[in-house]
C-alpha cells in the first residue's frame, strides 16, 4: 500500500492556514474599459515567462469584479510599496469602487487600465488566456508596458499580516 492510498485529503482550512505561511508581494489589480472600472487586492500574482513577458493573476469567479475584468480583457498589476497598507485594505474590502479609486492618484499607459502613482512597479497587460481551476480563474496576462519606481521599500503579505521589506544592493 502506498502512502498516497492511506493519506486523508487535505482539508480546505488546513490548506488555507498553510498558504498563510507563503509570503507574497501585495498588488492592486485594476482595469478600465467598456465594462467599467474595477480593482481588487491580490497576492496571487506570478511571473510566467519573459518571452513574451507574461504574468498570471488569480481571481475568484464569485468576486463582484470578475465580470468587469473578463469583459474588459486588459488589466494592470500594481505592486505596492511600503505605506500602501490602507490602500490595500480598501481595495480588498467591500468599499464602493469609486471610493477606492479616489484614495490614490492614477494614470494610464497602453491598455487604459489605472496605474497607481508610487507603486513599486506597474505591469500594463492584455489578458491572453483564462484557465479555470476550482473556484478561481487564472488570467495569463501579456505585459504591454511597465513603469518602475525606485522606492526601496516594498510591502509583503505573510501570516495574515503586512510586512515591509527593503531592496538590497546586488551582490
Amino acid at each position: 500500500m502506498s502512502v498516497h492510498e492511506i493519506s486523508p485529503p487535505v482539508e480546505r482550512q488546513t490548506f488555507r492556514d498553510a498558504m498563510s505561511r507563503l509570503g507574497a508581494a501585495v498588488n492592486i489589480i485594476t482595469t478600465d474599459g467598456p465594462a467599467g472600472r474595477a480593482g481588487f487586492t491580490a497576492s496571487a500574482v506570478c511571473s510566467v515567462t519573459d518571452s513574451p513577458p507574461t504574468l498570471l493573476v488569480c481571481l475568484n469567479r464569485s468576486a463582484s469584479v470578475w465580470p468587469v475584468f473578463r469583459d474588459n480583457g486588459y488589466l494592470c498589476v500594481n505592486t505596492l510599496a511600503s505605506g500602501h497598507e490602507d490602500l490595500s485594505t480598501l481595495f480588498g474590502g467591500k468599499t464602493p469602487m469609486a471610493e477606492r479609486f479616489l484614495a490614490a492618484r492614477w494614470h494610464t499607459l497602453t491598455s487604459g487600465s489605472p496605474l497607481l502613482d508610487g507603486a513599486l512597479v506597474s505591469f500594463d497587460c492584455k489578458i491572453t488566456q483564462v484557465v479555470s481551476v476550482g473556484t478561481h480563474d487564472t488570467l495569463f496576462c501579456e505585459v504591454l508596458a511597465l513603469v518602475r519606481n525606485e522606492e526601496p521599500h516594498g510591502l509583503a503579505w505573510f501570516d495574515r499580516g503586512y510586512h515591509h521589506f527593503s531592496r538590497q544592493e546586488a551582490r
